[in-house]
Order: structure tokens, then C-alpha cells, then sequence
């Protein structure tokens, strides 16, 4: 009898070419390059362009045009947003805007899914805030025009940047939930706009990408550094997690965390407020770490990805709501390659299943 690993413990499902995922060595490569070669050194249209490669036979050289166009093109539906639809969760109405793009398996499908959350996303908000969706500008980077649709008025280089690492960072991080679901669907040939809507369902989670938001809520409640270790105490007393701690990979300091702490330091420069922040930021990290060490020693708790982008999704001014519709801003380039990549090996995902249920009566 073949065992049962519950959540796949341990069990390769797929080989791919787009991410590797070193927990040991809390490493993260993405088409042969480390994190750190990409976040804050290139724009998320490249890391688009390095994802696509090889899935596409049309894929030009530079994809700032195209995906500029296709932000314009899916703008058009964001005249279906009305009182029910903004009544949703903001990731749920833009799970909804998405799934009016039709399914096909094409570039022109790809880029259009790609921006889909970004335009969405953005004038979901806006439209909550009662004011209207502002058209994209296409002649705009992808991470410049985002912050333009939120606000109104054109970003700093430095917060431009400072989206553009957190795009890249985010991007893809080998067979996560939402990216396994993405595989998944992508295995029945149902197309690229239904594996997107499987990857944003699994997305917003709490134990997935629904997760940075909460950790604004511990920072405000902790008020200030001298209350952390108080209040993280209370906090595993009553049996609650600790956002921003912890990884099901990693075994030692997730390098996305250290990646999103670089790119808050840099905006931080320019930032009023944003150093004290981050100072505070780091006190309680180091608290929590303290407290985890001591309570869980056989555990290896560290920080993960959560924790710094909470702080810089909040220094551009992003509210908690919208967190996992920007997390899926990055991620949703992940998913189109791995369900290309999925779809090319032609192979239907089928795991088995073992029944432990009452076993039927026979008659006598």
C-alpha cells in the first residue's frame, strides 16, 4: 500500500524550467538567475519576457508595448463594475473582471490575463473610494502605470522601482498552492484564463496570499517597539500564528524577505515617515525571533516574504485590501508560464486518493 502525504509533503509533481526553490539554502532562482541578480535590478516586463520564453512563438524581444496595449484593451471591461461587484472583496471583484477575458492559449491571451489584476485591481479601488477607473496610459512601465490608475498622478522613480521589486520578487516561487492550481487546470486544455482564475481563487487564502494584510493590523497594534514582546507572547498564548514567521519550505530566512527589505530601504530614502517604520519593522522581527528561538527551538520559524512586503505594499500607499490583488499583479506571470508549461507536456494531472470511509454492508 502506497502511503498517503498529506498536503504532498515531499512529492515532486512536475518538473519545470521557471523556478527553483532552495529551502535549505534560502535560495530562489528564476530561469537560471538568483533573486537577487533580478529584484531592483530589472522591470517586471523582463521578468515577464524571461517566464514567457519558449512558450510562445510570436513573444517579441521587448514586452513594454505589448502589455501597455493589452492593459488598455482589458480597461473596456471595467464598465461592468457596479454596486454588487464592489460589494465583494476588492481580489474577488477583480476575480470576477478576469473571468470576462475568454480562455485561449495564445500570446495575445497571456498579456491580456497579465494585465488583467493590474487594471482591475486598481480601478476596483478607486471605484470603492468613489471616484472612477482611470484609463492605463500605455506608453507607461507596467509598475508606473499601476501607481498612476491607483492615485491619479504620477509616481516617484523611487516608488516606481519599489513596485517593480515587488512584482519581480513575487513573480514565481516554484509549485505553490495557487501556481499548483494554475498546473492543475491547465492539464484538462481549459485554457489560460481559467488556470489565471484557479490561481487567483487559491491566491486569496489566508494561508497563501491572503496573508501579508493581517500583519499591518499587528503592527498598529503593537503601537510601539517596547509592547512587541508582550504583545507576541500574548499571541502564541492564545495559539494564534504569527504572520510574517515561518515558511513551509524554507528552513532557514526566506530571501524574498531580504529582497523586500532592500527595496523598502531604498524608498525609505525619499520617505518621511517610512525609516521610523522600518526601525520598528526590524524590532519586532527581531522580537518575534527571539520569542520563536526560545518557545520552538526544533522549529526553524524565520522571517518570511510577508512581513516586508506588508511594509512596503503600505509606503505606497496601498491599502490591506488590495494586497493579494497587488500580490497577484506579480504572481499572475508565474502562472501563465507554468500552465504553458503544464499544457506542452500534455499530461492530465490525476493523483490518487485513498478512501478511509465506512466500508459498505453487504447483504446477507
Amino acid at each position: 500500500m502506497v502511503d498517503a502525504l498529506n498536503g504532498l509533503e515531499g512529492v515532486v509533481a512536475a518538473e519545470t524550467v521557471l523556478s527553483e526553490v532552495d529551502g535549505l539554502a534560502g535560495r530562489l532562482v528564476i530561469r537560471g538567475r538568483l533573486l537577487d541578480q533580478l529584484a531592483g535590478r530589472v522591470r517586471f516586463e523582463a521578468v515577464v519576457h524571461m517566464l514567457f520564453e519558449g512558450f510562445f512563438p510570436d513573444l517579441p524581444g521587448d514586452l513594454a508595448a505589448p502589455l501597455g496595449a493589452a492593459r488598455a484593451e482589458v480597461f473596456a471591461e471595467t464598465a461592468a463594475i457596479d454596486a454588487r461587484l464592489l460589494a465583494l472583496n476588492p481580489v474577488e471583484a477583480m476575480r470576477a473582471l478576469t473571468a470576462r477575458i475568454a480562455d485561449g492559449d495564445d500570446l495575445a491571451t497571456a498579456l491580456r490575463l497579465t494585465a488583467a489584476p493590474a487594471v482591475f485591481t486598481t480601478a476596483v479601488l478607486r471605484a470603492r473610494g468613489g471616484g472612477g477607473p482611470l484609463a492605463p496610459d500605455p506608453d507607461l512601465s507596467h509598475a508606473a502605470d499601476i501607481l498612476r490608475m491607483l492615485r491619479g498622478i504620477t509616481a516617484s522613480p523611487a516608488e516606481t522601482e519599489a513596485l517593480d521589486a515587488y512584482l519581480v520578487t513575487v513573480c514565481d516561487h516554484g509549485l505553490n498552492a495557487s501556481t499548483f492550481a494554475a498546473r492543475v487546470i491547465a492539464s484538462t486544455q481549459a485554457g489560460l484564463a481559467s488556470a489565471v482564475l484557479g490561481g487567483i481563487s487559491a491566491l486569496k487564502g489566508p494561508l497563501h496570499g491572503g496573508a501579508p494584510g493581517p500583519i499591518i493590523d499587528m503592527l498598529d497594534e503593537i503601537g510601539q517597539p517596547e509592547n512587541a514582546r508582550a504583545w507576541l507572547e500574548a499571541a502564541l498564548d492564545r495559539g494564534d500564528r504569527l504572520m510574517g514567521f515561518g515558511h513551509r519550505i524554507y528552513r532557514v530566512r526566506d530571501p524574498r524577505a531580504d529582497a523586500l527589505k532592500a527595496a523598502v530601504a531604498r524608498l525609505g530614502h525619499g520617505a518621511e515617515r517610512l525609516p521610523g517604520r522600518l526601525a520598528f519593522a526590524e524590532a519586532v522581527e527581531a522580537a518575534a525571533l527571539a520569542i520563536l528561538k526560545a518557545r520552538k527551538p526544533d522549529r526553524p520559524l524565520q522571517t518570511n516574504v510577508e512581513l516586508y512586503t506588508a511594509l512596503l505594499l503600505e509606503a505606497l500607499a496601498l491599502p490591506p485590501a488590495a494586497f493579494t490583488g497587488v500580490f497577484a499583479m506579480g504572481r499572475v506571470a508565474g502562472w501563465i508560464a507554468h500552465a504553458r508549461e503544464q499544457a506542452a507536456g500534455g499530461r492530465l494531472i490525476r493523483p490518487q486518493s485513498r478512501y478511509v470511509g465506512p466500508a459498505p454492508k453487504l447483504a446477507a
